[in-house]
C-alpha cells in the first residue's frame, strides 16, 4: 500500500513538471494564439455566414438594453396569459333571425295556376277542363297578371295565400272556382355559393335548404379538409365567417338563409414564418384550427441538430394591448408592444410549455445556433473540412 502511494505521488509530480513545461513552450502558445484568433473570426458578427442574429444580439433588441421590444422567457403563467385566439363567428343579426317560410313567393319567381269553373262553359275553362296558365312571371314589383282577375300582388304570399285571393276574385264572375297554385323558385329567392364547394353556382331557398349546412350540401360539401375549411356569409353590408365544423358543433352557427345571402368557402389562410436552424425555413400554412410552438417546430422538420441552440427559440409577435399587459404584468401600457417569447427546450418544463403555447397568424419562429456552431463556422472557413483539433494541430506547426 506505502510503495503504491509513493508511486502515485511521483506520477503526479512527473505530470506537474510535464504541464509547467508544455505551458512554456512554442508549441503550446501557438496552439493558443490559433484558438484565441478563432474565437474572435467567430465573434466577428460579418465575418462568418449565419441565418440571422444570435441570442445574444436579440437580447440587445431588449426594451431593458434601450431596444423596442420585449424579452420573455416562457414559463406556464405566460402561456396562459398570452392564451387569445381572434373569434370568429356570426353577428347576432344573422343568429338570431328565424328561417323564411319555404313557400313565399318572391320577385323572380314562376307559378303555374290551374283553374275548375263549375260550369259547362266558365271564362276560362271548358267542359270540365282545367284552364292551365303555366310560367306566370312575378315581376320585379312582385305582381302577376291573370285573365279576369287582373294584375294582383303575389310577392310576400304563399301560394295558398295567393290561391283564396284569386278565389275571391274570380268568384265574382264563376260560381265557385277551384284554383292550385305551385311556385318555382327563381333567382328572387336563391343564394349564391363559391369556393372549395363540389358544385358552385346559384342555388334556390327551398324547404330542405333553409339552413347553411343544408345548402352547402346542395352544392356538394366542401373539397378541402373540414378542419381548416371555413364559411363566410355576406349579406347586404354585413358579413361573418366561421369554421365549418363548428356549424355542426354550435347549432347558433348553422344560420337560417336570406334571400341574396353570398356563401363563400376557404381554406385557413394563416400562417407563420419560421426562421434560423431549423429543418427548414419557410412560410408555413396552418393545419389545424389550434397550433402549439412545438406544432409548428415539428412542421418545419424540428431543430436543426448540428447547429441549433434549443435554449434560444424565439417566438416574436406584435401583442395587442390587454395581452401585453397581462403578459407584462405592466397595466399601464397602451398600445401594440413587440414581444420576443424565448423558449428553452432543454429544460421539462420548457418542453410542456412550448406544447401548451398557441401560435398566431403571422407569428415569427427564430431559432439561434449554438456558440459551438460558429466555433465550427469560423474553423471551416480556415482549414475547410478538416476537423477542429487537426486544424489546430495543423496551424500551431506550420
Amino acid at each position: 500500500m506505502a510503495l503504491n502511494n509513493v508511486s502515485e505521488g511521483m506520477d503526479i509530480r512527473k505530470r506537474w513538471k510535464r504541464g509547467r513545461q508544455l505551458i512554456g513552450s512554442r508549441e503550446w502558445h501557438k496552439k493558443l494564439a490559433v484558438v484565441i484568433t478563432i474565437l474572435s473570426l467567430a465573434g466577428c458578427s460579418g465575418a462568418i455566414p449565419r441565418p440571422g442574429p444570435t441570442k445574444g444580439e436579440l437580447y440587445e433588441t431588449s426594451v431593458l438594453k434601450g431596444g423596442d421590444a420585449y424579452i420573455v422567457s416562457v414559463n406556464q403563467g405566460v402561456a396562459k396569459a398570452a392564451e387569445y385566439t381572434p373569434p370568429l363567428g356570426f353577428p347576432s343579426s344573422f343568429k338570431s333571425a328565424s328561417m323564411i317560410e319555404a313557400d313565399v313567393i318572391q320577385p323572380g319567381d314562376t307559378l303555374s295556376l290551374a283553374i275548375w269553373e263549375n260550369v259547362q262553359e266558365g271564362l276560362l275553362s271548358v267542359a270540365g277542363v282545367p284552364a292551365p296558365l303555366d310560367a306566370i312571371q312575378v315581376d320585379g314589383d312582385g305582381m302577376i297578371f291573370v285573365p279576369y282577375a287582373g294584375r294582383i300582388s303575389a310577392a310576400g304570399k304563399t301560394p295558398d295565400n295567393l290561391r283564396a285571393e284569386l278565389s275571391q276574385l274570380l268568384g265574382a264572375q264563376t260560381p265557385d272556382p277551384q284554383i292550385t297554385v305551385m311556385r318555382r323558385a327563381g333567382d328572387g329567392n336563391t343564394v349564391s355559393i363559391s369556393g372549395k364547394v363540389t358544385a358552385q353556382g346559384v342555388y334556390p331557398i327551398e324547404r330542405p335548404t333553409r339552413r347553411l349546412s343544408s345548402m352547402l350540401s346542395r352544392a356538394g360539401g366542401v373539397t378541402i379538409e373540414p378542419e381548416i375549411a371555413q364559411v363566410t356569409v355576406l349579406r347586404g353590408r354585413t358579413s361573418g365567417k366561421v369554421w365549418f365544423n363548428s356549424l355542426y358543433a354550435d347549432p347558433e352557427n348553422d344560420i337560417a338563409l336570406r334571400t341574396g345571402d353570398r356563401i363563400l368557402v376557404e381554406a385557413d389562410e394563416r400562417y407563420y414564418t419560421a426562421m434560423g436552424a431549423a429543418g427548414r425555413q419557410s412560410r408555413v400554412r396552418f393545419e389545424s384550427q389550434e397550433l402549439s410552438a412545438m406544432e409548428a417546430l415539428a412542421q418545419v422538420g424540428g431543430l436543426s441538430s448540428v447547429s441549433a441552440d434549443p435554449t434560444g427559440i424565439f417566438l416574436l409577435r406584435e401583442e395587442p394591448q390587454e395581452i401585453a399587459r397581462k403578459v407584462l404584468g405592466q397595466p399601464d401600457l397602451t398600445g401594440t408592444q413587440k414581444i420576443a417569447y424565448i423558449f428553452d427546450l432543454t429544460k421539462g418544463e420548457g418542453l410542456f410549455v412550448a406544447r401548451n403555447f398557441t401560435v398566431r397568424d403571422e407569428d415569427t419562429i427564430f431559432i439561434t445556433e449554438a456558440p459551438v456552431s460558429q466555433f465550427n463556422k469560423a474553423i471551416s472557413a480556415v482549414f475547410g473540412s478538416l476537423t477542429t483539433v487537426a486544424s489546430i494541430n495543423t496551424l500551431a506547426s506550420q
